[in-house]
């Protein structure tokens, strides 16, 4: 079977179509937004493009189709990802985080939890629903989120904890989570659900103790405080959240005890997704200084494009972005070949893509000087975007490349297997790489 790069009709289809969106709805509202210190407001001022990324199916899509989604691929994700992604990867982080939150109940819950919650997040009216991704929490001493699958109980790794309640078949949460997306909502009074990763077990480790809690809006008990303010990703909401003695039904419970896998298939879902975005920031920053350098003198004769030393490094860059697109489509291919297993190679698209196109800004921001750093010209926001990939989805270092090396430290790891689109077993033996210190 020949290797085909290119688009259906269907496919080309939907990358005008996402285009058209970024261009024309989502474009005319990210600088204002950008700009705007009050972090919340700065948040509903993307409610208006979201209602039209909701009704084209960009929020949602990716979910099961029997439950009201799309079906849509992963490589078709891809598609749709870049062009939103090169107008602005804050914003398409909240589409996609909706895939973190309710993706794990399409793997991991029973029926009645998938007709539920993603029913209800497929059929929104208003085209509003949002869900939260509500894994991450604060670093501390013990503390943070990389650590998930450390063996150690309470309170090493996820803190959260939800204590059964046997007398009226409820988990009562306490504790604070603290970088979570779409978690406060629109209103900061909580997005319509939010997936919890919780400590049913304190005496268990990582691997035993971890438990996914589907929170709706409105439970009582959780408080959410302002908005972080961030350097880079400024238009996706990002919360501390507060659960103090917070009721949910047992019946909202799911992957009891495979909280671990949870966290680590969600990830893998996202690295391509992650891996694409980085690939849009580096196209618009390759394309704007590109284009500006066809124009500008420097005081010379001629625009500064007539260089060697302009040429060999937006050469360098145009090669870098086509190379880690073609990584980024390969890992979402891959995972739509094996039921997104694929924990290794989408960690590896994440990895790579991100941070070869971090320093791939930065060489753009080369060629223009000191001119990049004049807030005129858009390529000191694509470097502040870019810089958030290394270190957003529990780190590359703090949990991506952990995962890498745990697949592969299997003995029955095949090194071939990512080239000829082998299946490879996430099993929870992966886990836990350098969670323990050697004198452990």
């Amino acid at each position: 079977m020949s290797i085909d790069f290119t688009l259906t009709s269907e496919q080309k289809k939907l990358q005008d179509t996402a285009r058209q969106f970024a261009q024309d709805i989502l474009a005319p509202v990210i600088k204002a937004a950008d700009e705007e210190q009050d972090t919340q407001k700065a948040f509903t001022m993307m409610q208006t493009p979201y209602q039209e990324a909701y009704k084209l199916g960009f929020a949602m899509g990716f979910l099961p189709k029997e439950y009201g989604g799309g079906s849509v691929s992963n490589i078709d994700l891809q598609i749709v990802a870049e062009e939103i992604t090169a107008v602005d990867p804050g914003f398409a982080t909240i589409l996609l985080v909706n895939g973190l939150a309710l993706m794990p109940i399409a793997w991991y819950g029973n029926e009645e939890q998938k007709k539920k919650w993603i029913g209800e997040a497929t059929s929104d009216e208003s085209c509003n629903y949002l869900a939260g991704w509500t894994v991450s929490e604060a670093a501390g001493t013990p503390g943070g989120t990389a650590n998930f699958d450390h063996p150690g109980k309470h309170p090493v790794g996820i803190g959260v904890t939800a204590e059964y309640d046997k007398s009226n078949g409820e988990y009562v949460l306490n504790g604070r989570k603290y970088w979570p997306c779409n978690a406060g909502g629109w209103d900061l009074q909580g997005a319509n659900v939010n997936v919890v990763i919780v400590r049913t077990d304190p005496n268990k480790g990582g691997k035993e103790g971890l438990s996914g809690m589907i929170v709706p809006k409105g439970t009582n008990g959780v408080r959410y405080e302002q908005p972080i303010s961030k350097i880079g990703h400024r238009l996706c909401q990002n919360n501390s959240i507060i659960f103090e003695n917070a009721r949910v039904p047992e019946e909202n419970v799911f992957a009891e005890g495979n909280g671990d896998l949870i966290i680590a298939k969600a990830f893998t879902w996202s690295g391509p997704v992650a891996a694409i975005a980085a690939v849009g920031v580096a196209r618009s920053a390759y394309e704007y200084v590109l284009n500006w350098s066809k124009t500008y003198t420097a005081g010379g004769d001629k625009p500064i494009m007539n260089y060697q030393a302009v040429g060999y490094k937006l050469a360098e860059l145009a090669m870098k972005i086509e190379a880690c697109r073609a990584f980024s489509w390969k890992a979402a291919h891959y995972l739509d070949q094996f039921d997104s297993e694929g924990h290794a190679i989408g960690a590896m698209s994440k990895v790579f893509n991100g941070e070869i196109l971090f320093n791939g800004v930065f060489q753009a921001m080369q060629v223009m000087g000191v001119n990049a750093l004049d807030k005129v010209h858009p390529v000191e926001k694509y470097l502040r975007e870019s810089i958030v990939f290394p270190l957003y989805d529990a780190g590359n270092v703090g949990m991506q490349m952990r995962k890498i090396w745990g697949v592969m430290a299997d003995p029955n790891f095949d090194p071939r297997a990512f080239m000829d689109s082998k299946p490879v077993e996430f099993k929870k033996s992966m886990e836990g790489w350098t969670a323990v210190t050697p004198s452990e």
